[in-house]
């Protein structure tokens, strides 16, 4: 279990980390920033977490957006 401690998104659900984004960029600039046609054409909470459950590249790419946006340094 201490391989987790330095991993700055563990215990943050990808449901925060996208609410977080949402709020901070709100959805038309996170499609900007992140080209998901998820967040393109009728986004919400519920239809991104569905793809990115199930889409590796684009959850890393939205953890790595958090990770920057929220300042956290990555140790992973």
């Amino acid at each position: 279990m201490d391989t987790q401690k330095n991993n700055p998104l563990h215990g943050v659900t990808l449901k925060k980390i996208l609410q977080d984004l949402v709020e901070q960029y709100g959805w038309e600039r996170l499609a900007e920033k992140i080209s998901i046609r998820c967040f393109m054409f009728d986004p919400t909470i519920n239809s991104s977490l569905k793809f990115l459950r199930k889409t590796p590249w684009a959850r890393e790419k939205v953890e790595k957006l958090w990770l920057e946006m929220s300042g956290a340094t990555t140790g992973i």
